[in-house]
């Protein structure tokens, strides 16, 4: 079964410096419907203006990605990294027993557009781990890789939890398929452009719940980049 989310469907919230797009409950954005999916549990579609950002700010115990669409975002935490995040880089924070950090755009005149997208952990109190690695266009264009995983597989980051994501970028006559198996869940985030999941039309912003389906087919893209999740089934876990 798919279940489609509109763009137009998610929370909104507007500070003048940040404009957000909320596909679960988040913030002063709360619907009971939309609590997060499986272990998904935020996507945050950002935008932040030149020379503004998210003061220092405290996490723990769950598993914090960033994925930068256009521009960049300097990021600081109190384990001393330091980092500027551009397109194509994938940052993760396993936030664990605490910690602290701060996102800003160091731009003085482009804004920076990113997804925060938060993963429950199947483990507490670890220590605060962060990761980084870049993903150049050539190892998505026409595939899905392969850049979040449990066992930080095929040069993926590690993530406390049974969940896998994939990235992918599609037009024209490109196309992929993601086996999922027997009992699985996924959601598919499209970030931009428009394509097709197995015979449904997302455009930029849109998502999909997927129940009880064995594979995804991606097929029509225009310009498309695209974040599908791999997730439990589990009873337990947001539905």
């Amino acid at each position: 079964m798919l279940e489609l989310r509109r763009a137009d469907e998610r929370g909104n919230a507007s500070f003048g410096w940040l404009t957000s797009r909320h596909t679960f409950s988040f913030g002063s954005y709360f619907d009971p419907r939309q609590m997060g999916f499986s272990d998904l549990r935020v996507i945050n579609d950002d935008w932040v203006q030149p020379g503004k950002g998210f003061d220092t700010h405290p996490h723990q115990d769950m598993e914090i990605f960033t994925y930068v669409l256009a521009g960049a975002l300097e990021h600081r935490d109190s384990m001393g990294n330091g980092s500027i995040i551009r397109p194509g880089d994938v940052q993760m924070m396993s936030a664990g027993t605490g910690i602290r950090h701060s996102e800003f755009n160091p731009s003085p005149q482009d804004p920076v557009h990113l997804l925060q997208i938060w993963i429950v952990p199947d483990r507490l109190r670890v220590a605060p781990r962060y990761q980084q690695v870049h993903f150049p266009d050539s190892e998505k264009r026409g595939r899905l890789r392969l850049i979040i995983s449990p066992d930080g597989s095929d040069g993926s980051l590690s993530v406390y939890q049974d969940a896998r994501v994939y990235a992918g970028l599609f037009d024209g006559d490109e196309g992929a398929t993601l086996d999922l198996g027997n009992s699985r869940h996924a959601y598919v985030h499209l970030a931009r452009g428009s394509l097709q999941i197995n015979g449904q039309r997302l455009a930029a912003g849109d998502g999909a719940r997927l129940r009880d389906e064995t594979a995804i087919e991606i097929t029509a893209g225009d310009a498309a980049e695209v974040l599908i999740f791999d997730l439990r089934a589990d009873s337990a876990a947001h539905s």
